[in-house]
């Protein structure tokens, strides 16, 4: 038994992690995120923008972070056979929380992003973080990373309740499908916190290329709002946590653009 543990907590540790480095943050930079972030958190909300002037903005922004963020997919995944740079990018007219996802459906990578959080930006640089993060984690490929994630979680939980039900002398197939969930469950959430780090990484980098300031869009996630809605559905705080280490990320990572540092990958 200690052996299967001691295999599986190999197996955890060794599951996918980040493709790029993450950029390292200095004390200066963490003073400057939490002062930022705070500055962020305590101003007074405005008025939002209207659904035809939400419209130009999507357009005007999508317009210009599209092909830049096709061009880094390109370059970033040529050695990756069968990646599909070719991003649909398009408002999500029936979800009704301020919230912005990147899936796939029917092969095709899509980024979708609400009405009501397009309404809610302060800025053209708000909205254009956004879509660069959400075209990080096609360039991370953090779906498929996910997906293994969990598959090994399952696995290796399946294992371990299934060692514990053999060395009780009783078989019990709900312990096992437990185990299973639950490690799917654990898998999913290892590594939530690099992926979208190395998301706001990769945002940084493909909103400054666009011509934006990414510092300044990255305060949107600085903006004082519930994770839920008053329907209990999941907002934008909710799927993309809030915190000033996500500001001290795209800091260090403005930084190394400003010094001519390039995206590196992990050895």
């Amino acid at each position: 038994m200690k052996n299967i543990i001691l295999l599986t907590g190999s197996l955890t540790l060794a599951a996918c992690g980040t493709t790029y480095k993450l950029p390292e943050i200095s004390p200066t930079q963490t003073a400057q995120a939490e002062q930022i972030f705070a500055e962020a958190k305590a101003e007074p909300a405005k008025a939002g923008l209207s659904n035809s002037a939400a419209e130009r903005r999507f357009r005007r922004v999508a317009a210009r972070i599209e092909p830049v963020g096709r061009s880094y997919c390109e370059t970033l995944t040529k050695e990756t056979p069968g990646t599909n740079c070719a991003v649909d990018v398009a408002l999500d007219r029936e979800m009704e929380e301020r919230n912005a996802y990147f899936t796939y459906k029917g092969g095709q990578p899509l980024i979708r992003v609400s009405l009501p959080l397009v309404k809610d930006t302060r800025n053209d640089d708000e909205l254009a973080f956004v879509l660069g993060h959400e075209y990080g984690h096609l360039i991370g490929k953090h779906t498929e990373k996910q997906q293994q994630q969990a598959l090994a979680g399952a696995l290796i939980v399946g294992v371990i309740a299934g060692a514990v039900a053999a060395d009780s002398g009783v078989f019990d197939s709900g312990i096992v499908e437990a185990g299973v969930g639950i490690g799917a469950a654990a898998g999913t959430y290892a590594y939530s916190q690099s992926f979208e780090l190395e998301s706001d990484t990769l945002g940084t980098r493909i909103a400054d290329s666009a011509g934006y300031d990414a510092v300044t869009g990255a305060k949107f996630f600085a903006k004082p709002e519930d994770v839920r809605t008053s329907a209990g559905k999941l907002s934008f705080w909710g799927t993309h946590p809030p915190d000033a280490k996500r500001l001290a990320t795209v800091l260090a990572t403005a930084d190394q653009i400003d010094t001519n540092v390039g995206l590196q990958r992990v050895e």
